[in-house]
């Protein structure tokens, strides 16, 4: 598998660089979309596109069980080089091409599959809702097994290395307004001031207390409140909130504290405070039986000792929506280990390319032992 794999290396780099030179924002992943399902088409996939929003997927093979690798399409939005941007700074470009190489690598293989194979490729990650849009599309239904790919920072695993498991923790965005009138600087006792309510919620945000073995957070993260006029006491105000857990029902429990915070808050002040919950994702729940398949294929590829345990971290993935809206999926995500620095989201971000031809070779056999162990 590695000649073959080696043989085809050129071809992937080449994907890789085409994926990588034209990112485009969560929604908007046209051209992607477009390149992909041309791709899939002449490497003999059947394939689905949607009329009202980007993705596709290609179908490979027939039989009873129906085996899922997906990949995430979207760019982030963000400064590089002094101006804003679509960047892949998260290695969608990678997952992406890693996938792709995995469909080119079983058919320069000439292997008849023993059951079929759906590759996913789905957009808007970033902004947490494409996996929705998939399972409202009925995508995952019939599938199995469901295989996802993620580069992962140097901080957690370095290159030669792989986890079978990324255990990521629920998030939650809360989009908030204070709504109330402008007063005179000379006369603060006309109104309320809105800059003296988030004041008030930071600091109540801070006495939080959940289960101290449970990791969670919440702080706020944009704030936007006054004009140009500095002697105009702002009555009112836009703030967002980020929430993270590591366990859903952590999360439920944290929900609950941030919601009662500001209705009180709101009724200390007098104020109205409208709000709403956004950008929700699940935490991780990772299927014992595929976390077991991917191990052993990480072993086959890098070596037994380059195993890593599932990596823990409190970033979040909308791919943990198909795990809790179909509960009969056997899931895991593939942790990539390959120098990535500085960070996920860093706008100059870079990897080891090679590692894209590990994860390729993971991914492969992955999904052949999950063909023959059914």
């Amino acid at each position: 598998m590695k000649k073959t794999l080696e043989k085809l290396s050129p071809i992937i780099f080449e994907l890789f660089e085409h994926l990588h030179q034209n990112p485009e924002v969560s929604w908007k992943e046209v051209n992607t979309t477009s390149f992909i399902a041309n791709f899939l088409k002449s490497n003999g996939c059947e394939v689905r596109t949607f009329p009202d929003h980007t993705g596709v997927i290609g179908e490979l093979g027939n039989g009873p069980l129906t085996v899922g690798v997906r990949a995430d399409m979207d760019s982030l939005w963000q400064e590089v080089n002094g101006r804003f941007q679509a960047n892949h700074s998260c290695g969608h470009d990678a997952h992406m091409t890693m996938v792709l190489g995995t469909l080119l690598l079983l058919k320069e293989m000439q292997l008849e599959l023993p059951g079929r194979l759906k590759l996913i490729f789905q957009p808007a990650e970033e902004v947490g809702d494409g996996a929705l849009k998939m399972i409202e599309k009925q995508v995952i239904d019939d599938i199995d097994f469901l295989y996802g790919v993620h580069l992962r920072p140097i901080q957690e695993l370095t290159m030669g290395t792989a986890s079978p498991g990324i255990i990521h923790g629920a998030a939650e965005t809360v989009s908030a307004k204070i709504i109330g009138f402008d007063a005179h600087g000379a006369r603060p006792d006309l109104g309320v001031n809105a800059i003296e309510v988030i004041s008030a919620i930071v600091e109540q945000l801070k006495g939080i207390r959940l289960n101290p073995f449970d990791s969670f957070s919440v702080k706020m993260t944009q704030v936007s409140a006054g004009g140009d006029n500095t002697n105009v006491i702002p009555g009112s105000a836009q703030f967002h909130l980020d929430l993270r857990a590591q366990k859903n029902e952590t999360m439920d429990r944290l929900v609950q504290k941030v919601d009662h915070i500001l209705q009180q808050v709101a009724s200390l002040f007098e104020v109205k405070i409208e709000f709403e919950h956004k950008e929700k994702v699940y935490a991780a729940v990772v299927n014992p039986k595929a976390q077991k398949i991917m191990a052993k294929a990480i072993a086959e590829v890098i070596g037994a000792e380059n195993v890593m345990p599932a990596v823990i971290t409190p970033g979040a993935e909308d791919f943990h929506f198909y795990t809790k809206e179909r509960p009969h999926l056997k899931a895991a995500m593939l942790g990539l280990g390959c120098d990535l620095a500085p960070g996920l989201h860093h706008p100059y971000m870079s990897f080891n390319r090679d590692a894209l031809l590990n994860g390729i070779e993971i991914l492969t056999r992955t999904v052949l032992a999950t063909f023959k162990q059914n």
